[in-house]
């Protein structure tokens, strides 16, 4: 730890910072308010182990599915993948599905012909058409409507798209990159998910820890960080106080990478002369350090007892559509414990934002 421990001069950063490989996003700077992580870097056992897993899958045409928290550089992996396989010279495409409706969710993957619906002036490419040749990566990708699940599922088989409003299959050679922060095969269970895509995606699957789980990244990210936003603030020296980089390993970082971006953002702009201090921090009391969240668990253990306890007791006179009875029981109390927060409910639940919207339009709460 000693050699992350002492002042440091802003220099320009290595491709490998410190020995430790390092990948970021281009133009890292342009994603200022997005949740995405913006740097991974490989110091960690755990995370060495992701980058040699990284390195024998990549060259194959296997599709991926990456499963990880948000913030945890779900992006970053796929960029990796791409760089080191056959279609590096091929374009990398990165698309969130939770970020269309679901009328357009279809005519933004398999694009459309003009006249097609209302509003389709002009004929228009698809982003698995745009990823001819190269890699198409699919974040979120749970939150996939059904029937883009299907057509998805097809263009995976039969290796071509349909336009929305076309008869004619245009052939596309692209490797499909997918990523979830929700657990997949439970979404298979409760029938939100398609059985059949779900293997067909997981046929190297990568595990993205969160970044309490990989602790060695922690100081390495953290003085990348202190450099880029360092040279930004024109600050010639930075030193870290013993005491906050104790502070920063210990946190359970419930935001992961992202989170730690903002906290060094932060303390660089609060800090005196470039010395940060514990209080510079302002780390997230309500999600406390991970010793903390340790003795949490102890607890948390003996409150999942008494649940499977009140389950059973259900179970003995079961109601109707007791599955949804549970479910909408689970959302109402998370929701109103967040005070209708809709992203901390989200976070709490371990699931997104859409389709945490989706439950709630369905019980009534939202309109």
């Amino acid at each position: 730890m000693d050699k992350y421990r002492d002042s440091k001069k802003i220099t320009d950063t290595a491709p490998d910072f410190y020995g430790e490989p390092l990948i970021t996003l281009p133009d890292p700077d342009s994603y200022a308010m997005s949740i995405r992580a913006t740097a991974l870097v490989f110091a960690d056992p755990a995370s060495l182990r992701l980058l040699e897993y990284i390195e024998r899958i990549a060259p194959s045409d296997a599709t991926a599915l990456i499963i990880g928290e948000t913030g945890t550089g779900k992006e970053l992996v796929a960029r990796q993948v791409h760089k080191l396989s056959l279609r590096q010279n091929g374009p990398f495409i990165a698309i969130n599905c939770g970020a269309f409706s679901e009328s357009l969710v279809e005519s933004e993957l398999f694009g459309h012909e003009r006249g097609a619906f209302t509003g389709a002036l002009n004929a228009r490419t698809g982003w698995f058409e745009a990823a001819n040749g190269g890699t198409l990566f699919l974040d979120e990708i749970g939150d996939l409507p059904l029937s883009a699940q299907v057509k998805i599922l097809r263009v995976l088989q039969e290796r071509e798209v349909v336009r929305i409003g076309s008869r004619t299959a245009v052939p596309i050679d692209v490797r499909l990159i997918a990523a979830t922060n929700i657990n997949l095969a439970e979404a298979v269970q409760a029938g939100r998910f398609r059985e059949d895509l779900y293997y067909r995606l997981n046929v190297a699957a990568l595990d993205l820890l969160p970044l309490r789980e990989r602790p060695g990244d922690i100081l390495p990210l953290v003085w990348y960080f202190i450099e880029r936003y360092g040279k930004r603030l024109k600050l010639n020296n930075v030193n870290l106080s013993a005491d906050a980089e104790h502070a920063l390993l210990d946190y359970a970082w419930p935001g992961n990478i992202r989170e730690l971006e903002n906290i060094i953002h932060h303390a660089l702009l609060v800090s005196k002369n470039g010395n940060i201090s514990t209080g510079d921090l302002h780390l997230n009391p309500d999600f406390g350090i991970s010793q903390r969240r340790r003795s949490a668990t102890t607890k948390g253990s003996s409150s999942l007892k008494s649940l499977e306890n009140a389950l059973a007791t259900l179970y003995e006179q079961p109601a109707e559509n007791l599955f949804d009875a549970i479910e909408e029981a689970v959302i109402r109390t998370a929701y109103a414990y967040c005070e209708s927060n809709q992203v901390q409910t989200g976070r709490l639940l371990g699931i997104s934002r859409n389709i945490l919207r989706h439950r709630l339009k369905r019980y009534g709460y939202l309109t």
